[in-house]
């Protein structure tokens, strides 16, 4: 888990800038729009109110918020039912995983846009299944409490395990706040019991978790699989992109700089 952390903090820093592109808001805006399938009402739809926080997170505007509620409960002539969900697999440059989720209209349309930016950068688009073995999907709590400390996160922790039944597969503290992980389907009891505990629960999500590292070494194969993550990251359907890419974080900044 913490090998993963650099990727990750690259992945946020890049979140940020993202999060002023409109083409973020029409994907967390069909994010709500397939959510809301379960029903208009966040209280009674977790993943809704997941979707909606995640929007109102990178400000989305409460009216295309609204919209694409309507629009995934049937309430603007069934416009819902035209996205669904995929994933897709592939390999990068020096053998890096990579699985991404997208909402799509045209399955063919996004299976092509996802095989070309492999190819651009020197990797392939394989089968389901051929790299999904080395993830594991989980539930993932961000606490952003700059005034926390590890001893009082550890003693939350202990009791949100002894107390609630949720299963903690882990934390990664830093600075600001921590990472806290659960099984898939603790997601909900996992925020709820944090803040129950007074902890400040700034996001929630599910998330793919590699389990198995690739550590690329050689600068070239590092920048041609950052750039190939970037350019699926910006694909229009895509919703995700999560990688198993490992490596030094001196040559990470060399190689972005």
């Amino acid at each position: 888990m913490a090998g993963h952390s650099k990727w990750a903090q690259i992945k946020r820093t890049k979140a940020v800038v993202d999060a002023k592109r409109g083409a973020v808001f029409t994907r967390l805006g069909r994010e709500i729009t397939v959510a809301a399938r379960g029903g208009p009402d966040p209280a009674g739809n977790f993943q809704l109110r997941t979707a909606i926080e995640k929007a109102k997170a990178a400000g989305v505007p409460n009216g295309n918020i609204e919209r694409a509620i309507l629009k995934g409960s049937g309430q603007l002539g069934g416009e819902g039912d035209q996205f669904e969900a995929v994933r897709y697999e592939g390999y990068g440059p020096g053998g890096v995983a990579v699985l991404i989720e997208a909402f799509t209209d045209n399955r063919n349309r996004t299976a092509a846009d996802v095989r070309l930016a492999f190819s651009k950068h020197g990797g392939n688009l394989g089968e389901t299944g051929c790299v999904g073995y080395l993830f594991e999907q989980r539930s993932v709590a961000r606490i952003t409490q700059p005034d926390l400390s590890e001893d009082s996160l550890l003693e939350a922790l202990l009791s949100l395990e002894n107390e609630t039944g949720v299963q903690l597969l882990g934390y990664a503290f830093s600075g600001d706040g921590a990472e806290v992980f659960a099984p898939f389907a603790q997601l909900e009891a996992l925020q709820d019991g944090l803040r129950a505990r007074g902890l400040v629960v700034e996001t929630w999500e599910h998330r793919w978790i590699p389990q198995t590292l690739c550590n690329l070494s050689d600068a070239e194969q590092l920048r041609s699989s950052l750039k190939m993550l970037d350019a699926l990251e910006e694909l229009d359907d895509v919703r995700s992109v999560t990688s198993n890419l490992e490596a030094d974080e001196e040559l990470i900044e060399a190689v972005v700089a």
